[in-house]
């Protein structure tokens, strides 16, 4: 289930989950820079390396935010990565995130393994009831593995943001500890 040295693994699918290091950092950035990744988020800044070291030292570093990557598990290859944020202790909950950076990793189902995986994290060893995320409604795509994880569609915002001149509608969705232990065992599932 969790394994201390290498994170969180999924051997079916063969990947694992790994803390994030300033070594990653550019990695990072070339991937969130990609057309192909920026286009499916809602924020579309352009990264910088010092961007992101500042969002290290304001979010992770503060435990405001918690972000891994997602590895091959044969090579250990970093293939995406996977976050949470806007941690909220009082209520126990926070924000999800992922992309997957390699395009030859894409369609594979990591990412929905990957969101299993952090899943688990968040109710198992950060002690959260609540993991909620927003997507465009366009990613339908994303929106599929998402369910598959175990969200669960709470809302549509109509006209919610503006992207290059054009409003989007935003899907909201969430996965609760409980909900989660309960799809787990419908299943059978044993990652």
């Amino acid at each position: 289930m969790v394994e201390r040295e290498n994170g969180l693994r999924d051997s079916a699918v063969g990947i694992y989950l790994r803390p994030m290091s300033d070594g990653d950092t550019d990695q990072i950035v070339n991937w969130r820079n990609s057309e192909e990744i920026r286009r499916n988020f809602i924020q579309r800044d352009v990264f910088t390396p010092e961007g992101h070291r500042d969002w290290v030292r304001r979010m992770i570093d503060t435990g405001k935010a918690v972000q891994m990557m997602i590895c091959e598990a044969d090579t250990g290859r970093p293939v995406g990565a996977v976050n949470i944020q806007n941690i909220d202790r009082q209520h126990h909950k926070a924000e999800y995130g992922i992309f997957i950076g390699e395009a030859s990793a894409r369609g594979r189902g990591i990412g929905t393994a990957a969101a299993k995986l952090m899943l688990r994290y968040c109710f198992e060893t950060q002690g959260l009831n609540r993991v909620y995320l927003r997507a465009l409604a366009e990613n339908r795509q994303a929106v599929r593995s998402y369910e598959k994880a175990g969200f669960v569609q709470e809302g549509l915002l109509r006209e919610d943001v503006c992207i290059d001149g054009r409003y989007h509608d935003i899907v909201w969705m969430a996965a609760l500890k409980d909900k989660e232990k309960a799809a787990e065992a419908a299943d059978g599932e044993n990652i």
